[in-house]
């Protein structure tokens, strides 16, 4: 397996971009740009599970990786009822919740394979690497 040089290099990272978009297009349809609040909240959610990846990415240890990768998938947790609320609203189709859910719910599961990954990892990271 080739080593990740650059957090954008990650399957994960991709994902997480590519529906952080998808909502971000979502939310400039007129009824749901008028929610500010909300529009405002699932975008920050959805933004937040790719930024916690690339944060947790160039933290330089696998323990710290670890921990920002929960907080990735945790905001997987936070989108998927705001998409509820969202097709509730009619600000989405019912074609459209279903596609991004279960988008959402793809990318949450491959953050808890990766984190368990990790956790069977002997790896330190480059923070610890000479450290005994």
């Amino acid at each position: 397996m080739a080593t990740i040089t650059r957090f954008e290099e990650m399957d994960i990272w991709k994902e997480a971009r590519r529906l952080s978009l998808i909502i971000f297009q979502y939310s400039h349809k007129e009824l749901f740009a008028r929610d500010f609040r909300f529009k405002d909240q699932i975008r920050a959610a959805a933004g937040s599970i790719m930024d916690n990846i690339a944060e947790g990415f160039e933290r330089s240890s696998r323990l710290e990786f670890v921990n920002f990768l929960s907080f990735a998938k945790g905001s997987c947790g936070e989108v998927k009822p705001q998409l509820h609320r969202a097709k509730d609203q009619l600000y989405i189709s019912e074609e459209e919740f279903l596609e991004t859910y279960q988008g959402f719910d793809k990318l949450a599961s491959n953050i808890a394979g990766f984190i368990s990954y990790l956790n069977q990892s002997e790896l330190r990271g480059q923070k610890f690497k000479d450290r005994k």
